[in-house]
């Protein structure tokens, strides 16, 4: 058993730090196998704080003290203590200075925190708890200091040397070495600090910042890689010219560097001045990167630079603020992407994330506020909850503001707090303030867990003409919070009448002149009513429009008024939204009565969907200027600034890339959030059938609307083409399912064209599943080449599984008409094994790409993600392959991750083979790099969700991990928290 159970951390246990520290110097000695750190620490006693007993306690972990000093006096054993993970000074004075010098071996750092070797090169990543591996500290966000960095190396195997903040000379020592100094003026707290050393290329632009500064942008590659790095270049350009303009930040220091590494447990990290990146969310080219690649790169790129002022300059306090920086950032991040591409789309995308991981995880054994209350291991908290519904919690906020409100907030919120480590009540505070409205009933949404559920239900009096609507709201009771309050929740919504036109929004008592549009709402009590007059007709609700708040909402619909919105709303995620209900709607009942066969309104709800994308093909509509004149507008109300979103959905309502998410079917983990008791058979099933009937009843309009997508142009990334390639995919691999002799044959001409990634691995899935059963249809994502699913890390957020499979040009495939398979995961329970066909193009594609890392992490997923009957034993033969590390985070995410959290159907096999496959792999990673470990264990804490056979199956193997001596703290709190 797990002998001694880790000490809770509670935020009610908070305490200013005893000391504080001013300035640090370090000077490394770096060596893979030994390197050397000398650290001197201005250090002083804390005002703020309650005086201990006079010593001083350090955080240090896997450090070996070589020696100490306090002002320069070399202190005797008596006078310190060396503890597992601690430093104890005693008695020291009010003001010191403390040197150390320890050594530690980075080549032995599997768990990739604090200073590590990845490849060739040394790097470092220190959030949350990394840089108590590199040397003793006071190591919480809320001890912020200046640094002066020394890094001293063999210039032959390390030339480039990069740390924080700003160059400040180098030299050649006595003895060969290379010595390069860096100073960084603006204080941070240690999980900011970064290193990293190597022989790497660097890839640069200059940027010209509002004030007139031109400021280096340099990109770090290993060589080989810098043709790859222009799309992040001119990301990170974009972002700093918007964050100029939206929020009036200018960069600060004198150089921005960048470098991508190929182990990380992360998505990438906001180090000032120094991001660190995974290399995939920095390298792309169109032959080795789909189009969710590059989104994904454009985001979190932006993300990590919108850090410098949300998260750097403005710290949290301790990490249960933690959504402070990453909520924020995230919304910003959102708001950086839906303003370069598609506002509807984009919105559409975060939400089915957000639906996909937050709100499971906000119903299961690991739900937690956006502010936790405790925690034993930080790391397990960057969540879905953090990050994405912290997010939303800012969103709300913004859009109850409006946008001159809002930025007025937030430059207070800069002006306030600059310098400082704060809490989300200090942001939520700044938003009162400036926003001149009572948020105090708001700041529920920090400290309660759970999703918001809104009932709805209306009534029309033709005689009076007006509509009432009630909405009752409640939260379920989640671990350790049976009783919820109510929470402030704005609900956004339009009226339409019977020719799908907006309805002019008047409430009862108003006197003002009613106008067409989208209201905002704000709910603050358990049951509240709205009525609205002047209305002549009955209307038909567009409830929660833009996602305005995340809950989620109950109205009785009936399938006639879902086609209605589907076709009319102007509200382009509600438009979406109604597609998946009706979807869902429909996939349940084929669950509960397997000979259900899709009703002809179904249908012809797809068809007229499908000709508003001939219609857009055809130039029907010109999105460009509505969407540009809608962005342009500064409306200065709440109401107004959803109108004016509204005008852009409007012009995006027969964009391709819309269009190819209305058409996506609901994905089988969504559909099971959605039972009581996952049924993953009848899940599965039912999606493939219902794909291959719309295959089947709508093959001239697929085909024609794929016809419409091909180009012989060049590769591009314009919205538009991107549009039309998801949309493409999307409706051929409804005809591959549906074993269609015409589009197998296309996916076969696809696949061998090779033109970009994206369309070449949609065609590849296809090719691997045929010749039986083929693979339902996840999402237009997942048919655009994402993997979906396949990662529960929240930093990632952008698919960080590795993203898809595919060939690129000259992949020579060979393979044969007949041969296919849809765009999402999945087959029937009885699929064959991979066609010969299928194995001829993975064979064709990975001889094209076995030197692409990124590439060939993409043919682990695909292999992993497949339906097949043979799946899991070729995983597990994959474990084997010569590319396969156990120790490359990014290659377990792919083939394990890949595995367990993206194919419900074989990972959830009934005979429990599957989770006896993944507890083996998380006992074999949890001693290398307990944070990937304990991130593979959350397919399984929802075993409760199952029926009976595989709750004691998924309850075994949990029971079998926690009996293992020596588990890690991050793996233990998960698994002990799901059996509860």
């Amino acid at each position: 058993m797990y002998r001694t159970t880790p000490p809770v951390i509670r935020l009610s246990d908070y305490r200013p730090p005893e000391f504080l520290i001013d300035t640090v110097a370090l000077r490394f000695e770096l060596d893979d196998q030994h390197t050397e750190v000398e650290a001197e620490l201005s250090l002083r006693r804390n005002p703020a704080a309650t005086r201990g007993n006079g010593d001083l306690r350090l955080d240090g972990e896997q450090l070996k003290l070589e020696t100490i000093s306090l002002n320069d006096r070399p202190l005797a054993p008596a006078e310190y203590q060396v503890e597992e993970d601690h430093l104890i000074v005693r008695r020291v004075p009010d003001r010191f200075q403390l040197q150390t010098r320890v050594r530690l071996n980075p080549s032995a750092n599997t768990a990739l925190e604090g200073l590590y070797v990845s490849g060739d090169m040394l790097c470092t990543q220190c959030e949350a708890e990394g840089f108590r591996r590199i040397t003793y500290f006071l190591d919480r966000p809320d001890v912020m200091a200046t640094y002066r960095v020394s890094l001293i190396a063999d210039p032959e195997r390390y030339p480039v040397l990069l740390a924080n903040g700003n160059p400040a000379g180098e030299e050649r020592l006595a003895d060969g070495r290379l010595c390069v100094h860096w100073d960084d003026p603006f204080p941070k707290p240690s999980y900011l600090f970064a290193v990293v050393a190597g022989a790497l290329s660097a890839v640069e632009e200059t940027f010209k910042t509002a004030s007139g500064r031109r400021v280096p942008l340099r990109i770090y590659v290993e060589p080989g890689n810098e043709a790859k790095c222009e799309h992040a270049l001119q990301s990170l350009i974009r972002a700093m010219r918007w964050d100029e303009e939206r929020y009036g930040r200018e960069y600060d220091l004198e150089v921005f560097n960048i470098v991508a590494v190929s182990h990380f447990n992360m998505g990438a990290m906001e180090n000032k001045g120094l991001n660190v990146f995974n290399a995939k969310y920095i390298l792309a080219s169109p032959e080795s990167a789909t189009d969710a690649d590059f989104a994904g790169i454009e985001g979190v790129v932006a993300h990590e630079y919108f850090h410098n002022w949300t998260g750097n300059r403005i710290t949290c306090r301790d990490w249960f603020q933690l959504s402070l920086k990453e909520g924020f950032t995230v919304y910003r991040d959102q708001e950086f992407s839906a303003d370069m591409g598609s506002r509807g789309v984009k919105r559409i995308e975060d939400v089915r994330m957000l639906r996909a991981r937050q709100f499971p995880e906000d119903s299961g054994p690991m739900a937690h506020p956006v502010r936790p209350d405790s925690y034993i291991e930080i790391n397990n908290f960057y969540t879905a909850t953090v990050y994405e519904k912290g997010a939303e919690l800012v969103r709300m906020q913004a859009n109850l503001l409006g946008p001159k409100r809002f930025r007025k907030a937030t430059d207070l919120y800069f002006e306030r707090f600059d310098g400082q480590a704060v809490t989300t009540d200090d942001f939520v505070d700044c938003m009162e303030s400036a926003g001149g409205i009572d948020l105090t009933q708001f700041k529920r949404w920090y400290r309660q867990a759970g999703t918001p559920q809104l009932d709805c239900a209306d009534r029309y009096d033709p005689v009076a003409g007006t509509y009432q609507l009630e909405v009752r709201q409640h939260t379920p009771a989640t671990p350790g919070q049976a009783d919820k309050q109510p929470l402030h929740i704005p609900l956004a919504l339009g009226l339409l009448d019977a020719d799908g036109q907006e309805l002019p929004l008047r409430l009862q008592g108003e006197t003002k002149a009613p106008a067409p549009g989208t209201r905002l709402l704000e709910l603050r009590q358990p049951v509240e009513t709205f009525i609205f007059t002047g209305l002549a007709a009955q209307p038909v609700p567009s409830l929660l429009r833009g996602f305005s708040a995340p809950v989620r909402v109950s109205y009785p619909y009936t399938d006639a008024q879902l086609s209605f919105l589907m076709a009319h709303d102007s509200d382009g995620f509600n438009r979406w939204d109604a597609a998946q209900t009706l979807a869902q709607r429909l996939l349940l009942a084929m669950v509960a009565d397997p000979a259900l066969a899709a009703p002809d309104s179904f249908i012809e709800a797809f068809e007229r969907a499908l000709a508003d994308a001939a219609a857009e093909a055809d130039g029907a509509t010109d999105a460009g200027s509505a969407t540009d004149a809608a962005s342009a507008t500064d409306a200065a109300s709440a109401t107004d600034a959803i109108d004016h979103a509204g005008a852009a959905d409007r012009a995006e309502a027969t964009d391709a890339a819309l269009i190819a998410e209305v058409l996506s079917l609901p994905s089988e983990s969504y559909l099971g959030d959605q039972m009581q008791v996952v049924d993953v058979d009848g899940i599965h099933r039912a999606r493939q059938a219902l794909a291959a009937e719309i295959g089947r009843r709508l093959r001239e309009p697929l085909l024609a609307a794929y016809a419409r997508t091909r180009s012989d142009a060049g590769f591009d990334l314009s919205h538009a083409s991107m549009g039309r390639r998801a949309l493409g995919n999307l409706c051929l691999s409804y005809l591959v399912r549906a074993g269609d002799a015409e589009g197998l044959s296309l996916a076969q001409r696809q696949f061998e064209a090779q033109q970009n990634m994206t369309e070449v691995i949609a065609a590849l899935r296809m090719l691997v599943e045929a010749p039986s059963e083929l693979s339902g249809v996840e999402s237009a994502e997942a048919a655009s080449g994402a993997v979906t699913g396949a990662e529960s890390d929240a930093l990632s957020r952008a698919s960080s599984s590795g993203a898809g499979a595919g060939a690129g040009a000259g992949a020579g495939a060979g393979a044969g008409a007949g041969a296919g398979a849809g765009a999402g995961a999945g087959a029937g329970a009885g699929a064959a094994p991979a066609s010969d066909a299928g194995e001829q193009a993975l064979a064709a594609f990975y001889q094209r790409w076995s030197d692409e890392p990124l590439v060939i992490d993409k043919w682990f997923a695909l292999q992993a993600q497949s339906s097949r009957s043979d799946t899991l034993a070729r995983v597990e033969r994959l474990l084997g392959h010569p590319d396969f590390s156990l120790t490359n985070p990014n290659r377990v995410r792919a083939l394990i991750g890949a595995f367990a959290a993206g194919n419900p159907v074989r990972f959830h096999a009934a005979d429990g083979t599957g989770y006896r496959f993944l507890t083996d792999r998380i006992l074999e990673l949890d001693p290398l790099n307990p944070q990937i470990a304990s991130r593979l264990v959350y397919p399984m804490t929802r075993w409760r969700r199952y029926d009976e056979g595989r709750q004691q199956q998924m309850r075994i193997q949990l029971e079998r991990i926690l009996e293992v001596v020596g588990l890690s703290n991050d793996v233990y709190e998960v698994v002990s928290k799901s059996l509860g």
